[in-house]
């Protein structure tokens, strides 16, 4: 199991990493306030960038734990910007 889902994450992760620093380099050379992205949908359905990197995370982290038969571990999801 770890073979066909680790890797996958920390290929995901790695992409998810790329793009939070590519729209943390437009917002500030657009001089858009730090915490206007975060908050941000894509789309009116859609939840904001940071709830979306946090079930991303999230998903990554439970499967990794389960995987290796430990509890999940918990961290406090209370960002606001992209740094």
């Amino acid at each position: 199991m770890y073979q066909v889902s680790i890797p996958r994450f920390v290929h995901m992760l790695g992409n998810l990493a790329t793009i939070l620093d590519k729209a943390q380099a437009y917002a500030e050379a657009k001089k858009i306030d730090a915490k206007v992205l975060p908050a941000s949908r894509l789309f009116p359905d859609m939840l904001p960038l940071t709830s979306q990197v946090r079930i991303a995370c999230d998903t990554a982290k439970r499967a990794a734990a389960m995987l290796a038969g430990v509890d999940n571990p918990v961290y406090e999801d209370n960002e606001t910007t992209i740094p």
